[in-house]
């Protein structure tokens, strides 16, 4: 079958690879028919994220058909439409019980962590879902039956994206009539928009510096803040009568970008890529890390107002030791984060997509074949915006990608 394979920091390709087999009684394999293109991948081919060993089907994000079934999967059958959680849960442990999915003892057969599709072997090593068929473990946990009204479109989003939004918004404790701000207009960024609407937020104001994205925001029904033209910590201070918002959700994570232009821009940058990940590309003229790896940190602490909190669901390295500590611990800051526990939140999202309360694919901009997935990663890795989804249907050879 043919996959987006890593090869190396700055190497990807489209390789003909084996087809997965069952290795388990637990085990499902699914012929994907959607995938997608996240800004975590181009964590691992920027260095931003370390550990994905060569050979590594990337992608954490599927929707598909069940092709075959362990005898010890009871609730599934071959032929099913379902949609797979990007991180991976034993549905049996204390945490999985309690709803930490993404904390899960036993799907991680490298030890103690998040268990995703398409990371580093700490993640679990699992190959991922830029490919045709992908194997998927404990399925009968990590596969969600999908009802005929909900498309591949709308499903791909509650893969892990949606589901990650809401996560943040979540975990912000919006009450009916706060002041929340989301930093990163990305599209993890619009769903945590729409989170903090759909939970009772009063007013959401979104910061980026892409005007399309920001128009996305506003479409919302967010205030927008440009940061490459305003400064964003005093912009925000000023719309909020100098108090701050109730919640920062940060959508951005460690390949953050410090402002080039405007006001922000004659403050240095907090933090360098290499402080944060030692293998940051930094140097690079393409698959280069942000220049400013605490940026969203730094502004979030600074906005939000004494006693408020800050959700964190961007991405962030073992290694990033950056975090403003003393400036939070002296604003009585409450400070959640974390990998979002996909599957705690997947059938609701579902069940509110069936019903036309929620409609996500606004956020879809471009589809792209799996044969021109190298083209749609560069489009990607070149910050230009939008959110990338894959139809599996190969059509022509591989070639590498930009080293």
């Amino acid at each position: 079958m043919k996959a987006v394979v890593f090869h190396g920091l700055g190497d990807i390709r489209l390789d003909d690879v084996p087809d997965p087999a069952l290795s388990s009684e637990f085990d499902a394999i699914v012929r994907l028919t959607a995938s997608a293109i996240c800004g975590t991948d181009l964590h691992f081919i920027r260095g931003t994220m370390a550990g994905v060993e060569p050979g590594t089907i990337l992608g954490h994000e599927g929707v598909g058909i069940i092709e075959a079934l362990g005898e010890g999967v009871r609730n599934l059958e071959v032929g099913d439409r379902v949609v797979i959680p990007s991180t991976v849960a034993c549905g049996y442990c204390s945490y999985c019980r309690a709803g930490y999915y993404a904390q899960c003892d036993n799907a991680n057969p490298h030890g103690p962590g998040t268990a995703f599709y398409g990371g580093p072997k700490e993640a679990g090593g699992l190959n991922g879902m830029q490919a045709e068929k992908v194997r998927v473990p404990f399925a009968h946990v990590n596969l969600v039956k999908l009802p005929d009204a909900v498309s591949d479109d709308e499903a791909i989003l509650i893969s892990d994206i949606f589901p990650t939004g809401y996560f943040g918004a979540d975990m912000a404790d919006i009450k009916p009539g706060h002041t929340v701000a989301v930093l990163g207009c990305g599209p993890v960024g619009q769903f945590a928009i729409a989170s903090a609407r759909m939970l009772g937020a009063g007013r959401v104001i979104a910061i980026d510096q892409h005007d399309d994205r920001l128009d996305m925001a506003r479409a919302q029904g967010a205030e927008t803040v440009n940061f490459a033209v305003e400064d964003p910590v005093e912009t925000v201070k000023r719309l909020t009568g100098g108090i701050g918002v109730d919640a920062v959700i940060d959508a951005v994570g460690v390949d953050a970008e410090h402002a080039h232009g405007g006001p922000a821009a004659e403050h240095p940058a907090p933090g360098a890529a290499r402080d944060a990940s030692p293998d940051a590309r930094s140097d690079a003229a393409s698959w280069k890390a942000g220049d400013g790896p605490m940026q969203a940190l730094a502004w979030a602490v600074e906005m939000v107002a004494k006693a408020g909190t800050l959700s964190i669901i961007g991405v962030y390295p073992p290694t990033d030791n950056l975090f403003p500590i003393g400036a939070a611990m002296n604003k009585n800051l409450t400070v959640r984060m974390g990998n979002c526990n996909h599957r705690k939140y997947i059938p609701m999202l579902v069940e509110r997509v069936r019903l036309g309360e929620v409609a996500p694919t606004r956020i879809l901009t471009q589809r792209e074949p799996l044969s021109d997935a190298l083209a749609a990663y560069e489009a990607f890795d070149q910050r230009r915006p939008g959110w990338i989804k894959v139809e599996l249907q190969p059509r022509q050879p591989g070639r590498k990608g930009n080293g």
